[in-house]
């Protein structure tokens, strides 16, 4: 992300984390989102920041809420569905503040909210929308990320299994998970029922995380962190399909691509220039509410993106 940003913005990039050497070593500054009194010092040390990416998930809306008080813009890369919700309902002050933020940034949510903006479209309003995720187990992610998948696994499961075709991956079981956008799409689209899947690369892991799940293990989520923290086994691919329904008709669109990480830094920095270019009115907005991004996924194809519509498989 901050790469691609530095392209386009030369020189009016900077890096910022919780680890000061490696900040200081990419020409950037410390910064903690737990510390909210230090995080208000560090945006008013630097001066007309524009706008600022999360890509980490603060305890609460409360950085959020500096930056968009000061009528900074803000891209949040989070997928906690009541976080977003919290900064969601700071809509009313960045509009009198004059800034802007998109949540719902990156792979999923992010790209998985386009997809299902654009079935929804096609099949007319959609009444029903299904959307289904294929992670690679051999990319290596932040304990953050891990953490987060883990407590997925301890929410309650409201929806079956699925047996769905994934575009290179052949005939998947995907399983209930509660990615973000289960929650968003009902509001940001108007969609009645909306659920999200998801399954590994490799289908024995796939087997045993949700094998977990029905055991109760997954309270263990501290030991089961530091177990997926250490366990890269397959490969670094992913995979995202949207399915809609209306009326008994159903439309269906997916891609692929490598590199989760890399892919939700590059549709971090997209919707950051879109930002920076004034084509977002003020106010909290989801990335599928920005007319704009609309055919962000096309635009990633030279990022080895692939975007198809998949072959008709199994849907059960």
């Amino acid at each position: 992300m901050t790469e691609a940003l530095s392209v386009w913005f030369p020189g009016r990039v900077v890096p910022a984390g919780r680890d000061e050497a490696r900040a200081r070593r990419l020409g950037g500054v410390r910064v903690d989102l737990t510390d909210p009194a230090g995080f208000a010092k560090v945006l008013d040390e630097l001066g007309d920041v524009a706008v600022v990416v999360f890509c980490v998930e603060p305890p609460d809306a409360g950085p959020a809420r500096l930056c968009l008080e000061r009528g900074i813009h803000l891209v949040d890369v989070g997928a906690d569905h009541r976080l977003l919700q919290a900064v969601a309902d700071l809509d009313g002050l960045a509009a009198r503040a004059g800034a802007a933020a998109v949540l719902s940034v990156g792979l999923a949510p992010g790209l998985t909210n386009l997809l299902a903006l654009r079935v929804h479209e096609e099949v007319g309003g959609a009444e029903r929308i299904d959307l289904t995720v294929l992670l690679g187990t051999g990319e290596r992610h932040g304990d953050d990320a891990v953490r987060w998948t883990v407590a997925g696994l301890s929410e309650p499961v409201t929806a079956r299994p699925r047996r769905i075709e994934l575009p290179g991956y052949g005939t998947r079981t995907a399983h209930h998970f509660p990615f973000s956008d289960q929650h968003t799409l009902r509001q940001t689209l108007g969609v009645a029922e909306a659920t999200t899947r998801l399954c590994l690369d490799s289908r024995p892991l796939t087997a045993a995380l949700f094998a977990l799940r029905r055991t109760g293990l997954v309270r263990q989520q501290s030991l089961l962190t530091s177990v997926f923290t250490r366990v890269h086994i397959g490969g670094d691919g992913f995979a995202v399909r949207a399915d809609a329904e209306r009326d008994g008709r159903r439309v269906s669109w997916a891609l692929t691509g490598h590199g989760q990480s890399r892919v939700s830094g590059l549709v971090a920095a997209h919707v950051s220039r879109t930002l920076l270019t004034g084509r977002v009115c003020p106010g909290v907005h989801h990335i599928e509410q920005i007319p704009g991004l609309a055919d962000l996924p096309e635009r990633l194809m030279p990022d080895g993106i692939a975007v198809r519509r998949p072959v008709t498989g199994a849907r059960q």
